[in-house]
C-alpha cells in the first residue's frame, strides 16, 4: 500500500446483482456453502503461501526487495507470469511508458477468454514492494491471494456469464502510477466495458482488521457478504481510502471495492475485542519495513481474504447450469488432431505431418507453422457450423511456441482468425512451457458457419516455431 497522498474521489454508483447470499458463519477458512447453481471453490491457503515462498525468493536473490525498478519485481512478474501460461492465459506486459519511475518494470494483465465481453469484471493488486524489505504483506498477499484465484478459475473452468480480468500492477508504491497508466490509457469505450474493479492489498496483515472499500456499495455487496457469513463484523476501509490502486478506477467513475487488514493506524479496542489481536498496536507491525517478511503474514486472514475473493468472482461473473463442456460430442471441427491425413484443413497443408524431433500433444502428427526462420507466412483453416445451442462457445487447442528470438517484443506471431477477424494472437514472447492448452471465442458465431484459420507469420531472421494439436470446439 502507498501512503496516502489524495483522498479518493467520489465513488459512482452502479447495481451489481450478486445471487444469493452465503449461509452464515462458516468455520474459518472454508467457503460457505451457497445455494447458487455453481458454488465458489474452496481456495487453498497452502497454495496461495507457496507463492507468497516464490516471491520471498525473488527478493532474497535481488538485494531483498521488489521494488518496481528491481530485478526483485521483474523476477516477481516472470513468476506469476509463468503460472498463468501454464494454466492457459494469454498474459499481457504492459510497459507503463509514462508516469511511471524510470526503470519501473510492467503491469501484468491476463483475461480469462469466457463470458460476456462488455461486461468485465477486474481483480487486482500491486505486485510491487518496498526498497525496505521483500513486502510479504504489503502486497505478496494480495498478489498470491489474486493467483491462487485465477488458478483455480482455470482449472474448474466454469460456465461465464460475465468476463474476467486480473491485474498485477507496476509503481503503486510510488504513486499508484502503473495502475493510473493502465486506466487512462483505454479508450472510453474499454473504461465502460468495466462493471467493478477489486482491489487487493495487504489482505494478511499481522495485528490486522476485515476492512472492505466502500463497504455500503452495490460493488461490495458479495465480499461484505462473505466475510460477514463468518461472523467477522468487518469495516469500511477509512485508513485505505485513495491509497492503492482501486483509486485509479475510481478517478474514472468505475466501480470499486476490495478487501485489507490494516496497515500503519492501530487497532481500536473494540476492534481487538471483536477480531482478536492487540489494541493500541498497529495492524502490520512491520509495514514498509525490513521485517515484512513470510513471518508477517497473518495465514487466517489471508484465507478468508482468498475465499472470499472468490465468492466474489464467482458471484459476479460465473453462470449457472454446469461447466465447460464440449458442444458437440460428434466433433464440430473434422481431423482436430491431425491424425487422418490433412483433410478437411486447407490452405499450408505440408505443415501437417509427423514431424521428427518433436512429440505431438496426442497420437503421432500435428501442424508445425513457422520454424523457417525467415520471412514466410504459414496456415490452416477449416470450415465449421458452430451449433446454434452452443451460446458460449470456444474454440480450444493445444499450442507449443518454440524460438531463437529473445526479449519482449513480438517478432513472430501466431493469430486465431474466423472468417478474417482475429479472435487471439500468441508471438515469440509466450514461447516456453512445452504444449499449452489455448482458446479463442467463438460464442458470436452461434448457429453460424465459419472459417477458422491459424496464421504463422515469421519476420526475416531468427525462428520461432508454432506446433498446433488437438484442436475442438467446446462449451465456454
Amino acid at each position: 500500500m502507498k501512503r496516502r497522498f489524495a483522498l479518493a474521489g467520489t465513488l459512482l454508483a452502479l447495481v451489481l446483482g450478486f445471487g444469493t447470499l452465503p449461509a452464515a458463519a462458516t468455520p474459518s477458512g472454508t467457503s460457505p456453502a451457497s445455494t447458487t447453481a455453481q458454488a465458489a471453490p474452496d481456495i487453498s491457503v497452502t497454495a496461495v503461501r507457496a507463492h507468497l515462498d516464490e516471491l520471498s525468493a525473488a527478493a532474497a536473490r535481488n538485494g531483498g526487495n521488489r521494488r518496481s525498478t528491481t530485478q526483485g519485481y521483474r523476477d516477481s512478474v516472470a513468476y506469476v507470469k509463468g503460472k498463468l501460461q501454464a494454466a492457459g492465459y494469454t498474459v499481457t506486459e504492459q510497459p507503463c511508458t509514462s508516469g511511471c519511475t524510470s526503470g519501473a518494470g510492467p503491469n501484468l494483465i491476463a483475461e480469462w477468454p469466457r463470458g460476456d465481453a462488455n461486461s468485465v469484471y477486474m481483480f487486482g493488486a500491486h505486485l510491487d514492494g518496498v526498497s525496505a524489505g521483500p513486502g510479504m504483506n504489503d502486497n505478496g498477499s494480495g498478489s498470491a491471494a489474486l493467483l491462487e484465484n485465477a488458478l483455480t478459475l482455470a482449472r474448474e473452468n466454469p460456465d461465464m456469464r460475465n468476463r474476467v480480468r486480473f491485474a498485477w500492477w507496476t509503481d503503486e508504491e510510488q504513486g499508484l502510477n502503473g495502475s493510473y497508466f493502465y486506466v487512462r490509457t483505454l479508450s472510453s469505450a474499454e473504461r465502460a466495458r468495466i462493471k467493478a474493479y477489486y482491489n487487493f492489498d495487504m489482505v494478511a496483515s499481522l495485528n490486522g482488521g476485515y476492512f472492505i472499500n466502500h463497504i455500503t456499495s452495490a460493488a461490495a455487496a458479495p465480499m461484505k457478504a462473505y466475510w460477514d457469513s463468518l461472523g467477522l463484523q468487518p469495516e469500511e476501509n477509512t485508513e485505505g481510502a485513495g491509497r492503492s490502486d482501486d483509486y485509479s478506477f475510481e478517478r474514472y467513475g468505475i466501480p470499486t471495492s476490495g478487501y485489507a487488514m490494516g496497515a500503519s493506524a492501530r487497532k481500536t479496542s473494540a476492534q481487538a475485542a471483536k477480531w482478536g489481536g492487540t489494541s493500541g498496536s498497529a495492524y502490520d507491525p512491520c509495514y514498509h519495513r525490513a521485517c515484512d517478511t513470510l513471518t508477517n503474514v497473518n495465514t487466517t486472514g489471508l484465507d478468508r481474504a482468498a475465499d472470499g475473493i472468490a465468492y466474489t468472482l464467482w458471484q459476479q461473473a460465473v453462470g449457472t447450469g454446469g461447466g465447460g463442456g464440449t458442444c458437440d460430442p460428434a466433433g464440430v471441427v473434422g481431423n482436430g488432431g491431425f491424425e487422418s491425413g490433412t483433410a478437411p484443413w486447407t490452405g499450408t497443408t505440408a505443415v501437417i505431418a509427423a514431424h521428427s524431433g518433436r512429440t505431438a500433444h496426442g497420437g503421432t502428427r500435428f501442424a508445425w507453422l513457422g520454424g523457417n526462420g525467415s520471412t514466410s507466412t504459414e496456415s490452416v483453416s477449416q470450415t465449421v457450423t458452430v451449433p446454434a445451442d452452443c451460446t458460449r462457445a470456444s474454440l480450444v487447442f493445444w499450442l507449443q511456441i518454440e524460438t531463437a528470438e529473445s526479449g519482449s517484443r513480438a517478432y513472430d506471431t501466431f493469430t486465431v482468425r474466423a472468417n478474417g477477424s482475429t479472435l487471439a494472437t500468441w508471438s515469440n514472447v509466450h514461447a516456453g512451457g512445452g504444449w499449452i492448452q489455448r482458446s479463442a471465442d467463438l460464442s458470436a458465431y452461434a448457429g453460424q458457419t465459419v472459417t477458422v484459420a491459424f496464421t504463422a507469420t515469421e519476420d526475416y531472421s531468427l525462428q520461432t516455431g508454432f506446433l498446433l494439436d488437438d484442436v475442438g470446439l467446446r462449451s465456454a
